[in-house]
């Protein structure tokens, strides 16, 4: 695996880390010291593992730089056994290009290298090259039911805007389990926007316990503290900036130029005040980019209300412009240096794949046992007999 090393290596050249902006890692730790490794219900213990995923669907915007790959690249930096998965199968329940959609997961593959994931350290694999996703996710969809699914905020917001709704839309949230409990994952980063769906895992766990007995460990969620899952549109700040928002103004991407990412910040709606001052309820916009001036250099909002002190709105713009540029400027380079050599992405992502599958194995082996399923097949062996 030298070669992975040297992408490691190279990659971590790209990202240091402040300091200061560790100050939410020390939340991470007291949150999951609340938990122990033994699920209370049936006294198993669990190793702790954590596992997160990124849909290769549209081009990554800071808030899946700072609310998910930087947070998992830290987690990993603390110790943390960390499997973060491209999850191509969720993107199915959108018509997809097939090309495009190879082309989005090697960018999300050198996004992820370049934000300092080490593929040695952590499993970073595509979720399609494990089988045990699908085939899981049916044993899980048999236990879920209609009801459940259909009232989750998500599938009413998407399936009002459908004609036609296909039935992948309504079991997302049985393949989103899937994906933690496939791998037994003990911890899940994610926002409080998604605790739905978290509860939807936990109620899978429990249903299959109650059935056939103990497989999964219950997922627990880690929340940040430091507001990444909370950075708004630029261009609407009432709502969270999002990848399929019609307006490419209203979010910043990772590769974003540095000029394109001062105009987007110049145009960033706020109000006629023009002191600066953090008060998401009342001045959203500001406090918006208050946010991520924070998540770029490291700060606590009253920090970065000092540093502001005596600029306008539109100067403290060009403050905020420049702590992204600085921020994500080497994160951009060195994943377009990546995303050059493809033939150092794919191994990769073989290699992760790998990793997962012989995980995904024993897991699923133990669930079929339980259910009274067929055993998984043995591995084949290049000595094994073959019968035609």
């Amino acid at each position: 695996m030298g070669i992975l090393t040297e992408l490691y290596r190279k990659a971590r050249k790209t990202c240091v880390f402040n300091k200061r902006a560790n100050w939410s890692d020390s939340v991470f730790r007291t949150f999951c010291s609340k938990e122990t490794k033994s699920d209370a219900h049936n006294g198993t213990e669990w190793p702790r593992r954590i596992v997160s995923g990124l849909q290769p669907t549209g081009e990554l915007h800071v808030g899946n730089y700072f609310g998910a790959l930087r947070r998992c690249v830290r987690l990993q930096e603390q110790g943390e056994d960390v499997m973060l998965f491209i999850a191509d199968l969720h993107s199915f329940t959108t018509r997809q290009d097939p090309k495009q959609l190879q082309e989005r997961t090697l960018e999300l593959t050198a996004l992820a290298l370049a934000a300092g994931l080490d593929p040695e350290r952590s499993v970073l694999f595509q979720q399609s090259a494990v089988a045990r996703h699908a085939e899981l996710c049916w044993l899980l969809a048999c236990l879920a039911t209609h009801a459940r699914l259909a009232h989750l905020p998500q599938y009413k917001e998407k399936s009002a805007t459908m004609k036609e709704v296909p039935i992948g839309l309504l079991l997302y949230p049985v393949l989103q389990a899937t994906d933690i409990l496939v791998y037994r994952g003990t911890h899940v980063p994610v926002g409080a926007d998604q605790l739905q769906h978290l509860q939807v895992a936990a109620q899978l766990v429990k249903t299959f316990q109650h059935r056939y007995g103990p497989a999964f460990p219950t997922p627990r969620p880690l929340l940040p503290d430091d507001g990444s899952d909370r950075i708004k549109s630029l261009r609407d700040p009432s709502k969270k900036m999002s990848k399929s928002d019609p307006d490419p103004k209203s979010r910043i991407l990772l590769t974003d130029s540095d000029d394109t990412i001062r105009l987007k910040i110049r145009k960033a709606v706020t109000d006629f005040t023009p002191q600066v001052t953090y008060d998401p309820e009342n001045r959203p916009g500001v406090s918006n980019l208050v946010a991520l001036h924070c998540l770029a250099n490291g700060l606590v909002p009253e920090e970065a209300v000092e540093e502001a002190e005596g600029l306008s709105t539109a100067q403290y713009k060009g403050v905020v412009a420049e702590a992204l540029c600085g921020a994500l400027g080497p994160l951009r380079a060195r994943a377009l240096e990546l995303r050059a050599r493809p033939e150092l992405l794919r191994p990769v992502l073989r290699h992760g794949a790998a990793r997962a599958r012989r995980r995904a194995d024993r897991v699923y082996e133990d669930v079929a046992s339980l259910a009274g399923l067929a055993p998984p097949p043995p591995p084949l062996h290049s000595h094994a007999l073959r019968v035609c």
